[in-house]
């Protein structure tokens, strides 16, 4: 992921996939599907600029699989792909890493 760098302390993520038929088999069209909650972190930017000019490195990192609130951060698409730019903030937990 070279096209795109997060400024400060954003982190771009990759959505898990959602299921598009229920544990019954039932077919769930698209537009009744939930967003994920959780994605894989692709790029980390440098970190959260301080009040003292210092900068806080971010806690997560690239390949951390992250959980996030429903409607967290900004949809970006790159070569067709939609993704979620979102603050460290955003993140409510580090769930696994790949």
């Amino acid at each position: 992921m070279n096209k795109i760098r997060p400024l400060q302390d954003r982190v771009l993520v990759k959505r898990e996939k959602q299921e598009e038929v229920s544990k019954g088999g039932i077919l769930i069209p698209t537009t009744a599907q939930e967003k994920p909650v959780e994605g894989e972190v692709l790029v980390v930017g440098l970190g959260k600029t301080l009040a003292d000019g210092s900068t806080r490195r971010p806690e997560v990192k690239a390949g951390d699989v992250v959980m996030f609130g429903k409607y967290s951060g900004t949809e970006v698409t790159i070569d067709d792909e939609v993704y979620v730019l979102m603050r460290e903030d955003d993140i409510l937990a580090i769930v696994g890493s790949r």
